[in-house]
């Protein structure tokens, strides 16, 4: 119930790592969220999940992080994302698919929601568990292979780890086993709820580890199970590697490549309505003339299975095109739920990546010409992407701004999370004469956050050596922000909700005489 997208540090427009992810609530679901700082002495040595009986003593020396949990603890912590005081972070998790033969030879932990509980990790421990305890990216993906090997888990769930360096792209694969690989530093990765990996290399997850990282047994567990689908090669494919300087034995047998999606991914009819058409309509934002997307000869179409998962940008990506990315609802195409003019028979036909029940987008930008004391910064957008905007906090803090930590359960504009679930509701419902409103607020807030940060970088660089209590400096930094973002997002309010109630149904155009 996820979108992510991960950028190599040679992709992006400056040379830092972007992880970016959307938290999404179930169907029928809306989970308020808060952004907070959990201090050492604040964090479990005895940790109990709250959705089964598992029980993990955690190592006594955790570090100070970040984290975005649910305002309700009633399904767990479920802490999205952070980042740790040594600029790691960690998103968890996206959601995704596998198939039967998998599932059949590792089932999942066993798990009955309000009925028993048997065990094993999840989405509401992840971040909790893993995060205040790694040095790196790769520490991350070891760390949490280990505990899937121990205890297990009870659902199918893609992880990133992010360092100023490095991206690492975590998959579980049925109730124990797990794969992992390196994002290459000049690609961007998309996925959106589907098993997502289509390449691995055994010999280096067995030997160097360099780019690719698997549980121990992986490849006796594929065997075993007969989950390699792959054939051998084509004459047409073999032929042509020939000609390119392939030397062909003819006493070799040739194979393509193991292929981690086909063996454990699924292929499903609901795929193509909700997962593959997100991941078409963000590698054609990205690439729109590498390959053709639209039209009946499309090389790529929003049902197609072999979708890449990563793929070098035709341009440096910024966090503005993630965030108009992560807002997605297939402008431009035939699939916009908001579509008026035109053929409106495929109007809403796929589920957008800007959806109603979007949580929260968390977007970590690790910066590496900056100092390690303001190196990371957390890009935040609360509630619809598509009518709210990004903020910037940085996140070498011992607290966050009451607007952001305060969330409550019952909605209240004083909380950002509320206020843009109200402003989404309304704008949803008047779209067109609404979008104007948004849209000049996303480029003022942004456009203004952008100048904060320019602002406090400049002066952090300058005064350094004089400035006592960093978590201060930065905390000051980030409460300037919000206060202007709060000011501007009320004038939204104010605005929508202006433009919402000239349109009710039971106006009338005639005033009292």
């Amino acid at each position: 119930m996820c979108t992510t997208i991960l950028i190599g540090k040679k992709a992006s427009y400056d040379g830092s790592t972007l992880v970016a992810r959307i938290e999404d609530s179930s169907a029928g679901m809306f989970k308020s969220k808060k952004f907070i700082v959990v201090e050492p002495k604040d964090q479990p040595i005895h940790y109990k999940s709250v959705r089964t009986d598992c029980e993990i003593e955690l190592p006594k020396n955790p570090m100070r992080y970040t984290c975005l949990p649910n305002v309700k603890k009633w399904r767990g912590v479920w802490g999205a994302c952070g980042v740790n005081e040594k600029n790691v972070s960690m998103t968890a998790t996206e959601t995704i698919t596998t198939n039967e033969r998998v599932l059949g030879a590792d089932p999942l932990v066993e798990f009955e929601p309000g009925i028993i509980k048997k065990g094993g990790i999840g989405e509401e421990d992840f971040v909790v568990i893993t995060l205040p305890y790694i040095n790196s990216a790769k520490e991350g993906v070891e760390r949490l292979g280990a505990l899937i090997e121990k205890y297990g888990t009870y659902e199918s769930n893609g992880i990133a780890f992010q360092d100023v360096d490095s991206i690492w792209w975590f998959e579980t694969i049925g109730g124990h086993h797990w794969i992992a690989r390196r994002v290459p530093d000049e690609v961007y990765v998309v996925m959106p709820n589907q098993f997502g990996l289509d390449h691995f290399d055994f010999e280096d997850a067995y030997g160097a580890k360099e780019e690719f990282m698997c549980s121990s047994d992986l490849k006796e567990f594929v065997e075993e199970n007969f989950l390699d689908l792959s054939t051998d090669m084509s004459l047409e494919k073999l032929l042509d590697d020939f000609e390119e300087g392939f030397d062909y034995d003819e006493d070799e047998d040739y194979k393509e490549p193991f292929n981690p999606r086909v063996a454990f991914g699924s292929h499903s009819d609901a795929d193509h309505t909700y997962n593959t058409p997100r991941a078409w309509v963000m590698l054609r934002y990205f690439n729109p003339n590498t390959f053709d997307w639209d039209g009946e000869d499309a090389e790529f179409k929003p049902h197609s299975d072999n979708l890449p998962w990563c793929m070098i940008p035709e341009k440096k990506i910024t966090i503005e095109d993630v965030k108009y990315i992560m807002s997605n609802h297939y402008q431009g195409t035939p699939y916009d739920p908001y579509l008026k003019n035109g053929d409106l028979s495929q109007k809403g036909k796929f589920r957008p990546i800007g959806i109603n029940r979007n949580d929260v987008l968390a977007l970590v930008q690790i910066r590496p010409y900056m100092p390690e004391e303001i190196r990371s910064i957390e890009w935040l957008s609360f509630g619809s992407n598509v009518f709210n905007a990004i903020i910037p906090y940085y996140a070498n803090i011992t607290k966050t701004p009451e607007y952001l930590e305060n969330t409550t359960l019952t909605p209240s504009t004083d909380n950002f999370y509320w206020v843009n679930r109200i402003i989404g509701a309304l704008c949803d419902a008047h779209f067109p004469s609404t979008a104007s409103h948004v849209e000049r607020y996303q480029n003022a807030v942004q456009s203004k956050c952008r100048t904060f940060l320019n602002k406090y970088d400049k002066e952090f660089l300058k005064n350094k050596s004089k400035i006592k209590n960093v978590h201060e400096f930065l905390e000051k930094a980030n409460d300037e922000i919000t206060d202007f973002v709060k000011d501007q997002t009320n004038d939204l309010l104010d605005k929508t909700l202006f433009t919402a109630s000239c349109e009710m149904k039971n106006g009338f155009s005639r005033s009292d005489a």
